[in-house]
């Protein structure tokens, strides 16, 4: 189903209006993105679909939060994913498990190499299988990227895709935010996830929250844990955020007169 105006007319509010109750943020935390001033977004080009790119760590939660944006999404919105993984399918080989999305819309990328050259140094395999996708399935809204785990220096070329979200858990401990590093600073939107894990292993969320928010200079945070809100339901906002202002600029795929984050409705699991 391709993003329309008919969603619209939803009862539940997606963007704005009062705080999610999907709780990812937990107690005293903010959704960032709701205040900080946003960055000018980036042209997508007309006729095309929107490409985020999801990176982060070894183990950070990056496919189970691809899986969750896709059980949120995919009744709202034309959508695909393409993974990568060094010498497995094994990423694409879950969400098919998990019966996200048709089969046929997730592609495995192998790259045979450290995740960060095929998606920022040699990207070639990677735009075979967006175009691969677009020719099977287009006009898409939107295409996930999902990374192999990398280190905190790795980050998207924005030949590749248009956003960007960067995942770390708090299971690397509170320090992991002030240690910096591309994809903790730049990327589009930083996710801190595993919230539920940080009593476990004696992670600050505070901390975790302050350092995130002074190395990101107004960039957007979200704190996540799928064991309490397994739609990401804020991460979802955001997303679906990323393409009304798309569609608002007059770049994306369809006309539209949308007002950037204007508040649009959609019934995303965990806002009833």
């Amino acid at each position: 189903m391709h993003l329309d105006h008919d969603h619209h007319e939803h009862g539940s509010s997606l963007l704005g209006g009062a705080q999610g109750s999907g709780g990812s943020a937990g107690p005293g935390l903010t959704a960032a993105w709701r205040t900080a001033a946003p960055a000018a977004p980036r042209a997508v080009p007309a006729g095309r679909a929107l490409r985020i790119g999801i990176g982060g760590p070894v183990g950070s939660g990056k496919t189970a939060l691809v899986a969750a944006l896709c059980r949120a999404l995919a009744d709202k919105v034309d959508l695909a994913v393409v993974t990568n993984d060094i010498y497995t399918t094994e990423d694409a080989d879950f969400l098919r498990r998990a019966g996200v999305l048709d089969p046929a819309r997730i592609r495995a990328v192998e790259t045979g190499c450290c995740p960060h050259t095929a998606i920022r140094d040699d990207i070639t395999s990677n735009l075979d299988a967006v175009e691969d996708l677009d020719a099977a399935f287009g006009p898409l809204d939107l295409i996930l990227v999902e990374s192999g785990g990398d280190n905190l220096t790795a980050t998207f070329s924005y030949g590749l895709i248009d956003r960007q979200i960067f995942v770390v858990d708090v299971a690397g401990g509170d320090k992991v935010p002030r240690k910096g590093g591309p994809g903790v600073t730049s990327s589009d939107l930083l996710v801190i996830n595993k919230t539920d894990l940080a009593p476990l292993v004696g992670a600050d969320l505070g901390v975790m929250e302050r350092d995130a928010t002074a190395m990101r200079d107004g960039r957007p945070v979200l704190f996540t844990s799928l064991v309490e809100d397994p739609a990401a339901t804020d991460v979802a906002r955001w997303v679906f955020s990323q393409l009304v202002e798309a569609r608002a600029a007059g770049a994306g795929i369809y006309e539209s007169n949308l007002t950037p984050l204007a508040s649009v409705g959609l019934d995303v699991p965990g806002t009833q």
